[in-house]
C-alpha cells in the first residue's frame, strides 16, 4: 500500500502530542525529531527532510498556532500544508497544444515501465475522446516494439513503427507526419532507455527533441528505487529539460521517498503515478490529496471520482426507485454488489476514507480484494441459484428450496439461511431510513437497533 509505512509512523508521532494543553518548544522539538527520523526512513532526500522539518518547526512554534485546534491537530494541519507544498502544491497538467497534434516524449531508464506508461497514457486520452498514436522509437531493446504493439491492440490504439534499421530520429519525424495526415491529436513517442545514464542515450534523446519539438517530455521513474529515482530525474532534467515525471510502481512502494523528494530536488512536477499493472492504472498526481492520504485524513474527492467512473447511473437510479417503493429485491442487491466489485480492492477504498488507517491494520490478513473475494462469490452463487420468483419474494423460500439453492450454489444450507436473514435485516433498515427522509433527516430514526454499528453485509 502506498505510503503505508510512512503514514503509520507519522500517526504514532502525532499520538504523543495528544492530551497536551498547549504546545511548548520541547513538545515541538520532540515531534520534529520523530518526523525527521520517519522521513529519513522513508528514503526522503536528507536536504529535503532538513528544510521540511525547519519550516514545520518555525510555523508550529510561531504564530500559526490555532486556538480552535488541539496541539496534535495544529501540528497535523501544518505538516499537511507543508507536505502539499513539498510535492508541488497543485496538480500539474500536461501541456496540450491548441493546434493538434500534441507531442509527448516518454524518456527513462530501461525497466522503469516506460512502454507500459505510454500505453496507460494513451488509454487515458482515448477515454477523454482523443485519438492517440503510440510511436515505437525504441529500436534497441529486444521485443520493445512488439510489446508496444500488443498494448496498442489491447487498447485499440494505432502503433506507428518502421522497418528495422530506421533511426529513432527518423521514426519520430515520420510518426509526426503520419499523425498529421491521420488526424491523431495526441502522439506519444516511446524512446529507448539504458540500464544506466550515458552520453549516447542523452544525445539520441536530444536529437529526437530537436527533430519533433515535443510539448511535454515526461520522465518515467520506478518509485521503488527511492533516492535513485530522484538522482535519475536530476540527471535527465539537467541534460534534457523535463516537463514532468511519471512515478511508476507506486502501489508497490510503502515508503514514498521518491514522491516526497523529486519536486523539491529537481523542480520537475510529478504529473502522474502508476498504481498497478493494468492499463487503466494511471492517476493524475494531486499533492494535496496525497498529503491527506499520508496523514490518514482521507481522499474523498478521489473516492467520488472513482465511484462516478465505476457505478452505472441507470442502475443507481433504479436502486433509488426500488428503495422508495420498498421493492428492494435480491436482484437489486446482486446488481449493487457487482458494481461495488468493480471498485477493486477494499484496501484502496479504505485508504481514501478519513481515519481508516487503524481499521486496515486491524483487518490484517482479511481478503480485501472485492473482485476475488470468496465470500462475495458465495453470495453471488447463492442468489444466482434462485428462481426469479425467489429473488423477488425471498419469503417463499422454504426448507426444500433452501436445500436446492445450497446444492446449486455449492454452499451449505446455513450459508443460504445467513444470507436470507441478513438480507431481511438490511431491507428492514433501508425501509426505516427511507421513511425517515423528509422527517428532518435521520434524527427521527426510531426503532433502529442500538448495535447498528455492528451490522454486517452478507459478505
Amino acid at each position: 500500500m502506498i505510503f503505508e509505512s510512512l503514514a503509520e509512523k507519522l500517526q504514532n508521532s502525532f499520538k504523543k502530542l495528544r492530551g497536551h494543553g498547549r504546545l511548548n518548544e520541547d513538545d515541538v522539538n520532540s515531534a520534529m525529531r520523530d518526523i525527521r527520523m520517519v522521513l529519513l526512513e522513508a528514503d526522503v532526500n536528507f536536504k529535503v527532510v532538513k528544510d521540511f522539518v525547519a519550516k514545520v518547526k518555525e510555523r508550529a512554534i510561531g504564530s500559526d498556532i490555532f486556538e480552535t485546534l488541539t496541539p496534535a491537530q495544529t501540528v497535523i494541519k501544518i505538516v499537511n500544508e507543508e507536505l502539499t507544498a513539498l510535492m508541488g502544491g497543485t496538480v500539474s497538467r500536461l501541456n496540450i497544444s491548441p493546434k493538434p497534434p500534441t507531442i509527448i516524449m516518454m524518456v527513462g531508464l530501461q525497466g522503469a515501465g516506460k512502454t507500459t506508461s505510454a500505453g496507460k497514457l494513451g488509454a487515458m486520452f482515448k477515454k477523454q475522446g482523443k485519438h492517440p498514436l503510440l510511436v515505437a522509437a525504441d529500436v534497441y531493446r529486444p521485443a520493445a516494439i512488439k510489446q508496444l504493439q500488443i498494448i496498442g491492440e489491447q487498447l485499440d490504439i494505432p502503433v506507428f513503427s518502421q522497418p528495422e534499421g530506421t533511426s529513432p530520429i527518423e521514426i519520430a519525424k515520420k510518426a509526426v507526419e503520419h499523425g498529421h495526415s491521420h488526424a491523431n491529436d495526441i502522439i506519444i513517442i516511446d524512446t529507448a532507455g539504458r540500464l544506466h545514464i550515458n552520453e549516447e542515450l542523452m544525445q539520441e534523446l536530444k536529437s529526437i527533441k530537436a527533430a519533433v519539438t515535443p510539448h511535454d517530455i515526461l520522465l518515467v521513474v520506478d518509485a521503488m528505487t527511492g533516492q535513485d529515482a530522484v538522482n535519475v530525474a536530476q540527471s535527465f532534467n539537467g541534460d534534457l529539460g523535463l516537463d514532468g515525471v511519471i512515478l511508476s510502481k507506486m502501489d508497490g512502494d510503502a515508503r514514498g521517498g521518491a514522491a516526497l523528494s523529486v519536486k523539491a530536488v529537481t523542480g520537475c512536477p510529478i504529473k502522474f503515478i502508476g498504481m498497478g499493472e493494468k492499463l487503466e492504472a494511471l492517476e493524475p498526481f494531486y499533492p494535496d490529496r496525497m498529503a491527506s492520504r499520508i496523514l490518514d485524513m482521507g481522499d474523498i474527492l478521489s473516492l467520488i471520482e472513482k465511484a462516478q467512473e465505476t457505478f452505472d447511473v441507470a442502475e443507481t437510479k433504479k436502486l433509488e426507485k426500488a428503495l422508495r417503493r420498498n421493492e428492494f429485491t435480491l436482484d437489486d442487491f446482486l446488481a449493487q454488489m457487482q458494481q461495488i466489485k468493480k471498485l477493486g480492492s477494499l484496501d484502496k477504498i479504505l485508504g481514501l476514507l478519513p481515519g481508516m488507517g487503524s481499521l486496515k491494520k486491524q483487518l490484517g490478513d482479511v481478503n480485501l480484494d472485492l473482485k476475488n473475494n470468496k465470500e462475495m462469490a458465495h453470495v453471488e452463487a447463492i442468489i444466482k441459484s434462485m428462481t426469479p420468483a425467489e429473488r423477488y419474494t425471498p419469503s417463499i423460500i422454504n426448507g426444500s428450496r433452501r436445500k436446492r439453492i445450497a446444492a446449486g450454489s455449492g454452499t451449505k444450507v446455513q450459508d443460504v439461511n445467513k444470507l436470507l436473514k441478513q438480507f431481511a435485516e438490511m431491507k428492514k433498515m433501508m425501509k426505516k431510513m427511507t421513511a425517515a427522509q423528509g422527517k428532518k433527516g435521520f434524527k427521527r430514526l426510531k426503532g433502529l437497533p442500538k448495535n447498528l454499528g455492528n451490522f454486517k453485509l452478507p459478505f
